[in-house]
């Protein structure tokens, strides 16, 4: 077979997608994959976007025999006719998949004069991946690292920016003397390469970001914080790690951010407040530090440590990479130090100074803790 296609709105595309154009690519040449845009439905991307996000999902699987096209006004089975396609290709998850697309078919070939179709079923564990599943799972603490796991990473990335951009957008609406273009600036730097984007960035990077926006919120909801003291504690987060390995030895990373954040002129609402915020995350300076929100702000920088385990193991391989420079035993002796702290943190009932976190999250980072030191002294043979 010369050429094959495969269509759907793909908001997002997920693994259970790629699954199925694979199996394409191995029934024919070429694989063409048709996005439906359909007037009726109010996709999170635009079709550009998912163009561009399927594009670069597929590149990133070495494809070079798939294309994509958008499909405008039109029934994707004719338009498969005109590309001179003669088969499309759908996956069959269960019996209700297969009554729906064997209805489409029959109304393709009999009523369209259009494409025929052939069905394929995916493997068990793709068998419930679909969009309106990734999209079900957004929302709690930890909803990003699930939905990790079911897309390609060019749809994560895109995925995770896209709730950014809606986060973001909130914390500025009562603030209308803000320059928009400012706005869009600031967060496409701190999105960016230069910041929480950089593929430099292991650990301290986008999931980092949308892992404390999100604690910040839960906590909120649960203690019943005012407005203004989560829109401090989010300006504060956004920014606490915007510089990271800075280009000044005389200034910590948290100086700097805590700098940029009063030169980046982002209204005149709390700025000081967010800036010593920002200087809280840095242990050098925040024994000295006094601030209402400190402890809220330390145990969300600090809520990592007590999340569930292949999350928590995932965190501390990342901060392996982002000490790459440095060898293992030198790491291993750090990192140990840095372990016994939070242990004993964690042990006196410190590690996390607000009660809504500690009550969360105590005895799970003290697990975590106590494993990784243990997998530590395996690897030394102590």
């Amino acid at each position: 077979m010369k050429k094959i296609a495969f269509s759907g709105t793909l908001d997002p595309i997920t693994n259970g997608h790629l699954w199925v154009i694979q199996e394409a690519r191995a029934l024919a040449d070429e694989v063409v994959v048709f996005i439906s845009e359909n007037p009726v439905k109010k996709p999170q991307f635009s079709a550009l976007e998912r163009k561009d996000i399927i594009e670069r999902s597929v590149a990133e699987c070495g494809w070079d025999n798939v294309s994509v096209v958008i499909v405008k006004g039109d029934y994707t089975a004719r338009a498969a006719k005109r590309h001179g396609i003669e088969y499309l290709v759908r996956g069959i998850r269960n019996t209700s998949d297969f009554d729906y697309e064997n209805l489409i078919q029959q109304t393709n070939v009999d009523v369209l004069d259009g494409a025929k179709t052939i069905f394929v079923m995916p493997p068990r564990d793709l068998g419930s991946v679909s969009s309106s599943f990734v999209r079900a799972l957004q929302g709690p603490v930890g909803w990003h690292w699930t939905v990790k796991k079911f897309m390609p990473m060019p749809a994560y990335i895109a995925w995770i920016k896209s709730w950014l951009r809606t986060d973001w957008q909130k914390l500025w609406e009562t603030e209308t003397d803000i320059d928009s273009s400012k706005l869009v600036h600031w967060f496409d730097y701190l999105t960016g390469e230069e910041a929480y984007g950089a593929a430099r960035r292991p650990y301290h990077n986008l999931d980092h970001l949308v892992h404390g926006l999100s604690e910040i919120s839960a906590w909120a909801s649960n203690t019943g914080a005012s407005n203004s003291d989560v829109a401090i504690l989010k300006k504060a987060f956004w920014f606490h790690d915007a510089v990271y390995g800075g280009k000044s030895a005389d200034l910590s990373n948290e100086e700097q951010s805590a700098r940029m954040w009063l030169e980046a002129g982002l209204g005149s609402q709390h700025q000081q407040e967010v800036a010593d915020l920002i200087r809280v995350t840095d242990h050098f300076q925040s024994a000295m530090l006094v601030h209402p929100l400190k402890d809220a702000m330390l145990s969300v920088d600090l809520a990592i440590l007590g999340q569930a385990v292949d999350t928590y193991e995932a965190y501390a391989a990342a901060v392996r990479i982002e000490y790459n420079e440095v060898d293992d035993a030198a790491y291993r002796a750090g990192r140990g130090r840095v372990l016994d702290y939070f242990q004993g943190l964690a042990e006196s009932g410190h590690l996390f100074a607000d009660p809504w976190f500690a009550d969360l999250y105590t005895s799970q980072a003290l697990i975590n803790i106590k494993r990784e030191k243990a997998q530590s002294q395996v690897l030394t043979g102590k």
